[in-house]
């Protein structure tokens, strides 16, 4: 158990806010389990999450020990599309997790890989191994995984240099008028429900950037896009998708709330990726189609 103090410094007009804006790697479920816990108190006392807080308060939080889980190999079938004894390439499907997380610990990526490959990066602990960057588990397409440390960290220093390509394909609603563009933005955690991401002031969030090219206008109402991505941000297109006022087609979260279509998900797909190889120093490049589910959507639009 640790115990931290926390002091107020504007009123809020609930508790869990208050903790929400101050626990940033805490979801709004983590949040209201300390309250259940009791393990938040406020002048001594036990509070309730629609507790009000006052500039000056201090509350005192009680954070239980992290429970560290190990990630089990699984015969999952996966795509991998190439695999040498640095890298591998994985076509993810929708609908598949990356990494084990809160309520998750089965039937991932990262399962999956465990069974397949003959070895993983260890950097990221037992339970990310191998994994370099992420896509959401409603996004389809390509991603890379590391399978020794070296490999890893060349890999990740591609990404944090730019050098790393990654373009993705998504449907849009509406028409989006600008045939390019540069969305520049901060993303940070929604402050009125932190399970969102959100464009925020530059001091409450990180640096996101996304090119985008207009592939195909629909009159039905719809815009193939493609975006290139500069930096790896949470929700990063769908973010700004939505801030575009063009929301990716059949997103949960950032989308319309009256979908058209029968969709499990956003349609947004990994469709290229290119970097170094960190042995070799080859650059390779990676394509994977449209799923049906994306495809069979677009056919659909033209017989509207």
């Amino acid at each position: 158990m640790q115990t931290i103090n926390l002091t107020a410094r504007d009123n809020f007009a609930r508790a869990d806010i208050f903790l929400s804006e101050n626990l940033s790697d805490y979801t709004r479920s983590a949040v209201k389990k300390l309250f259940e816990g009791g393990l938040v108190l406020l002048n001594g006392k036990k509070i309730k999450p629609s507790s009000q807080i006052t500039a000056g308060d201090s509350v005192e939080v009680t954070l239980p020990d992290a429970v560290e889980y190990t990630a089990k190999p699984e015969d999952i079938p996966i795509d991998i599309i190439y695999e040498d004894e640095d890298v591998a390439v994985v076509n993810k499907p929708q609908g598949m997790t990356v990494h084990m997380g809160n309520g998750n610990r089965e039937g991932t990526l990262v399962n999956a890989l465990l069974f397949k490959l003959d070895s993983l990066s260890g950097i990221n602990g037992v339970i990310r191994p191998g994994i370099v960057h992420r896509i959401d588990k409603d996004t389809s397409g390509l991603l890379v995984v590391a399978k020794n440390d070296t490999a890893h960290l060349s890999l990740s220093k591609q990404i944090e240099e730019k050098t790393c390509k990654r373009t993705y394909l998504a449907l849009l609603e509406g028409i989006l008028k600008e045939d390019t563009g540069t969305v520049t933005t901060y993303i940070g955690r929604d402050p009125s429900d932190r399970v969102k991401m959100a464009v925020v002031e530059p001091d409450k969030g990180k640096l996101a950037i996304t090119d985008f090219t207009v592939l195909k206008r629909y009159k039905e109402g719809f815009t193939l896009c493609r975006f290139d991505l500069k930096t790896g941000r949470t929700h990063q297109i769908r973010v700004h998708a939505k801030y575009l006022a063009h929301p990716v087609v059949g997103d949960p979260v950032y989308g319309v709330k009256k979908q058209k279509f029968n969709l499990n998900g956003q349609l947004l797909h990994a469709w290229r990726l290119r970097f170094i190889h960190p042995r070799t120093g080859e650059e390779l490049s990676f394509e994977a189609p449209l799923p049906d589910y994306f495809t069979n959507t677009l056919k659909k639009i033209n017989e509207i």
